[in-house]
């Protein structure tokens, strides 16, 4: 039973590190290793009800996380090259490490804004630069709301283990 606490551990923590980087799915894989661990204690201290709640609380995150975005860049007047340049440019962004993930979003959503048909004269990279702005806020905002809903549900988890 130790190697599936320690294994739910590590879902866990690779999840936490998930919200941040979007090649992983972040809050799904708290879920398992949640579920892993109450599984691992025999559902003794976590139940039934507690694990619906923190299922519930898994789907919310996955509507959060395309709602922010999407609000965020429709806020800015995105055209649909913008969103697809946001999220290529995020992909790329991964391997640029930290300021990569910050920075890939913003261009990705500028070329693709620019693709879309903007001129490049002052008005149309001032555009460009507004949506990539928005896009980019959104995103920082749906990773703001997913890491409330993991905390949210660690916490949950943790009184449900102790209570």
């Amino acid at each position: 039973m130790t190697l599936l606490y320690i294994l739910a551990v590590l879902l866990v923590l690779v999840g936490l590190a998930g919200i941040f980087l979007p090649a992983l799915p972040g809050i799904p894989l708290v879920f398992a290793g949640l579920l892993l661990a109450a599984f691992a204690g025999g559902f003794a201290q976590v139940g039934a009800g507690t694990l619906i709640a923190l299922a519930v609380l898994t789907l919310l995150s996955v509507a959060v996380d395309y709602w922010a975005t999407a609000v965020g860049a429709k806020r800015a007047g995105a055209s649909r090259l913008a969103i697809i340049g946001a999220v290529v440019g995020t992909l790329f962004g991964l391997f640029l490490g930290p300021l990569g993930l910050f920075i890939g979003p913003f261009l990705g959503a500028v070329a693709g804004e620019l693709l879309h048909g903007r001129r490049l004269d002052q008005a149309g990279l001032g555009q460009a630069t507004k949506v990539g702005f928005g896009t980019w806020m959104g995103i920082v905002f749906g990773i703001a709301l997913k890491l409330m809903l993991a905390l949210a549900m660690l916490g949950l988890f943790a009184w449900a283990w102790w209570h």
